[in-house]
């Protein structure tokens, strides 16, 4: 083997639940990702265990991600929406009886659905046991990421909420996954001086950054982005590879752009009549996604969209892991002849990207891994920590600040429809400092205000909102979210230190968001 690649899937979404609300539209991120990305996902990953395929992979599961896979609640909620498509569905098989290349995709994804909800019932509805599994029989590196996905460069100038959001992540995943995480995402790959000293206390030994916080660190890294960087606390830093992040993600030469590929955006539950749709929608009053799409992407010729063929797709995702592979085995030996040495290829990408945005990418990313494994003997696929323990010894250089956002820095978190947020997290922030510190050894019913207070807190944190903000997608849904945590967290801080805790208001914050049963509010102190 001349040289190493490393995918890396990060799996998040924010933690959103409406035990209020019968059906809440922003749950549907959920469910859509459940049936597009994470069930397929696994589905690709119990493929190769099946087929003895080693196809190493480290994968991201967000804390929030993995409480909200764990929530009975949502759970429930998860199954009622499947039956809803698959009821949908059938009556689709009907209705396009006498239109052959819809009846075709109707029948398709009523067995896909079938096959989705075998699956689920498999694995009892435990995602998180079922990729703990996984893990411990060795296809995957599960790695952690901040606790609520916080943007931690924005909050270096409270060390103690930067360290509430690693320590409370690793806290969780030791829960989920019954041991240690050797790697993190840092949230948007957003990198500042000084969060790997929380890193370092949290027991983590790598993590990840964009392309540039590598190749402008101190000193210039010799290998570039095909080494990592160790820091002075001896921290692995590994930069993103642009060339096959470019194939993959680029609007103009991006694989999932291809005209063959299914199209995300046209939808029978904008097409059809609302009443026959309703069921199936996110939310009855609104039309939505029902995840039944009968067109491909349109063409630029043309600029209308025509049936979609799966023979055609599945062709195209074939040709195109084999274009992928190509590329890689290519880019291993060209760079293995200039640096004298094995290179390390990291490959990153969001993990909703396949199946979720680009519906063949599982197949793609089954398709790649098997071909990598079987067909060339240029690159191994290794995880991170596998490079690591394999190649111990690397450059001490300090990474630049950094992150893979628009423009390589904050501005998608830090704009003029955002910055209003920070001003709020800041008074917050040093509030739930003194309330830790001054808090050492509290009676039973304030440890859990104090906790609860860290929980509203970390929500307050997450790169979300101010994200969604920034692209417009749900602004309302966002301020009112971070207002809410903000306004809770207010509310406990006052009943800490100037009246009293009212019981009932606390169970009742407790039961909405009721994430992190383990978190501990001296990790802000």
């Amino acid at each position: 083997m001349r040289g190493y690649v490393s995918l890396i899937l990060h799996a998040h979404l924010p933690f959103v639940r409406h035990p209020e609300h019968e059906r809440f539209l922003e749950e549907s991120w959920l469910y859509e990702a459940i049936t597009e990305s994470y069930l397929p996902l696994l589905q690709v990953l119990r493929g190769w265990q099946h087929d003895g395929i080693r196809g190493r992979l480290a994968l991201t599961l967000s804390p929030t991600l993995c409480a909200m896979w764990q929530d009975p609640l949502l759970c429930r909620r998860y199954e009622r929406t499947l039956e809803a498509q698959i009821s949908l569905v059938e009556r689709e098989t009907y209705r396009t009886h006498w239109e052959p290349g819809l009846r075709e995709l109707a029948e398709f994804y009523h067995r896909r659905f079938l096959d989705l909800r075998h699956t689920w019932h498999s694995v009892g509805g435990d995602l998180v046991g079922a990729f703990r599994e996984l893990q411990n029989a060795g296809l995957l590196e599960i790695i952690t990421t901040a606790a609520t996905h916080a943007l931690l460069p924005l909050l270096a100038s409270h060390p103690s909420s930067i360290r509430g959001q690693i320590l409370t992540a690793r806290d969780d995943y030791r829960r989920c996954f019954g041991r240690d995480p050797q790697g993190i995402w840092l949230p948007e790959c957003a990198y500042a001086a000084g969060v790997e000293t929380v890193l370092q206390e949290a027991g983590l030994r790598w993590f990840t950054v964009d392309t540039h916080g590598l190749l402008h660190g101190t000193p210039r890294p010799r290998y570039g982005v095909y080494a990592p960087v160790l820091t002075s606390n001896g921290l692995a830093a590994f930069g993103r590879d642009l060339d096959s992040a470019k194939q993959v993600w680029s609007r103009e030469a991006g694989y999932p752009g291809d005209p063959r590929y299914r199209d995300f955006y046209r939808d029978i539950g904008f097409d059809l009549e609302l009443d026959y749709v309703r069921p199936a929608l996110p939310s009855p009053d609104l039309r939505g996604f029902t995840g039944i799409k009968y067109h491909r992407i349109a063409t630029e010729s043309s600029g209308e969209k025509q049936v979609y063929r799966r023979d055609d797709a599945r062709t195209a995702a074939d040709q195109h892991a084999s274009h992928f592979l190509g590329a890689r085995v290519d880019q291993v030996r060209h760079l293995a002849d200039i640096l004298g040495r094995p290179p390390m290829v990291l490959c990153p990408y969001d993990a909703e990207l396949f199946g979720h945005w680009w519906y063949e990418g599982p197949e793609f990313l089954d398709l790649f891994v098997r071909k990598a494994t079987c067909d060339q003997q240029e690159f191994q696929l290794v995880t991170p920590f596998e490079y690591l323990r394999e190649n111990p010894t690397q450059q001490v250089a300090a990474p630049a600040e950094s992150t893979w956002g628009e423009e390589g820095y904050y501005r998608v978190w830090l704009n003029d429809s955002n910055q209003w947020i920070l001003p709020h997290l800041d008074v917050a922030m040093e509030r739930m400092h003194q309330l830790a510190a001054r808090n050492p050894n509290p009676d039973p019913l304030t440890r859990r205000a104090l906790n609860q207070a860290a929980r509203e807190l970390t929500l307050a944190q997450s790169s979300d909102w101010p994200f969604i903000l920034r692209t417009g997608t749900s602004p309302n849904y966002a301020r009112q979210r971070v207002t809410t945590h903000i306004l809770r967290f207010i509310e406990l801080h006052d009943q800490l230190t100037a009246t009293r805790i009212d019981e009932a208001q606390l169970a009742a914050y407790e039961s909405i968001d009721n994430l992190f049963p383990l978190i501990d509010y001296r990790s802000w102190a």
